[in-house]
């Protein structure tokens, strides 16, 4: 019933615009660095972890491709939704919690003020758009790191490393990456406000909110990734 409310509501009118960008503006700078030093130690360890393994095979030269088929493909857009329930969807819970708490969302709908288009639709929307960003710079920085894992024990150009990286990726490693990423932006948005919008009277429930928009919305990225595998291994 939520989200058959917030649909409609996306498409009525009187779309607020400016809170959009605002939230698009605080899920990019709240998140910002995080994922940026997440992004880096991913491509990092692979690098290292893989390496050795590789070396052993003698496949040392397919070292660029499989860490950026594995970052593309899962490791970017999957940690960084993860990332992002953790730090967004806790956000999203105990602010709209406290709103709750303190009578502001009451206050809203008998001022005529629909709450569900001014805090929960910017908000979702904000998510789903942001989060694919963020796995795409998490992948960039990823292959940063890589790279530079890649040159502890050796020396390759950055030219030639990210040439030899995306030789072994296509379309399909990227396209469906992308897709998915606006669906973990979708339910991390959704269950944020959920959870916040329908919390309790008292005040600890503000924090029972905020815990359980993480642990759901974690919960859903992995169900929703497990998802989006079968059905692009069945197209491919």
């Amino acid at each position: 019933m939520f989200l058959v409310r917030v649909f409609k509501n996306t498409f009525a009118r009187g779309f607020e615009f400016r809170e959009f960008l605002g939230q698009c503006f605080q899920i990019g700078n709240k998140s910002f660095t995080l994922i940026s030093v997440t992004g880096l130690i991913i491509g990092l360890v692979l690098t290292i972890q893989s390496r050795p393994v590789l070396v052993d095979f003698g496949a040392e030269s397919m070292l660029p491709g499989m860490v950026a088929v594995s970052l593309i493909r899962e490791m970017g857009p999957v940690i960084t939704a993860l990332i992002c329930a953790g730090k967004i969807g806790s956000s999203m819970g105990a602010e709209l919690g406290s709103m709750r708490v303190t009578e502001q969302i009451d206050a809203m709908e008998v001022s005529s003020t629909n709450p569900m288009k001014y805090l929960v639709v910017p908000r979702v929307l904000a998510a789903t758009l942001m989060i694919p960003l963020l796995a795409i710079y998490a992948d960039a920085l990823g292959m940063l790191g890589s790279w530079a894992g890649a040159n502890i024990k050796g020396s390759v150009s950055f030219v030639l490393y990210i040439n030899q990286a995306f030789g072994a990726t296509n379309f399909m490693d990227f396209i469906p990456a992308v897709i998915k990423s606006f669906f973990f932006g979708s339910v991390i948005g959704l269950v944020g406000c959920y959870k916040g919008f329908n919390a309790g009277r008292g005040t600890e429930s503000v924090g029972i909110a905020a815990n359980s928009a993480v642990v759901t919305a974690s919960f859903l990225v992995i169900l929703v990734d497990l998802v989006a595998v079968q059905i692009t291994d069945l197209l491919r």
